[in-house]
């Protein structure tokens, strides 16, 4: 699926961003590994969600640039002398990931929490004064 966006690149300025935006969510690479939610909590409060089950908090990184969020999972490695076990099924992943998400422009991570193999990650949008409405008095 591709989306023609010259109609905008003739009226607007500064929007070019957009189709680099689209492409990167249509070729979403991470196979859906670990699954998770994206929820809004109040006007401009949002939380990410992703389900982590396995994963200590040490071997978890939350990092922002460049309104990119990436979220990552590194499994420590086993000790020599412990011998990995001999599965008969093994349907928990327990697999290293990375989780890219694109982040608006004034959106910040606030906090971050990890509690029964959830992650949450709590956002806000935060325009700045001369962003807002505000109301001019006629002299």
């Amino acid at each position: 699926m591709t989306f023609d966006l010259s109609p905008l690149y003739r009226s607007t300025i500064g929007f070019d961003h957009l189709n680099n935006l689209f492409e990167s969510a249509t070729r979403d690479s991470s196979g859906g590994y670990p699954p998770y939610n994206i929820e809004r909590v109040a006007e401009d409060n949002y939380r990410i969600t992703l389900a982590v089950a396995g994963f200590k908090q040490s071997e978890l990184n939350i990092n922002t640039e460049r309104n990119t969020l990436t979220v990552k999972g590194v499994k420590a490695q086993p000790e020599a002398e412990q011998e990995e076990p001999e599965y008969l099924h093994r349907g928990i992943a327990n697999r290293n990931f990375e989780r890219r998400f694109q982040l608006a422009d004034y959106v910040v991570v606030t906090g971050a929490s990890l509690e029964d193999g959830l992650l949450n990650i709590e956002l806000e949008r935060q325009l700045p004064e001369t962003m807002k409405a505000r109301e001019i008095n006629i002299q």
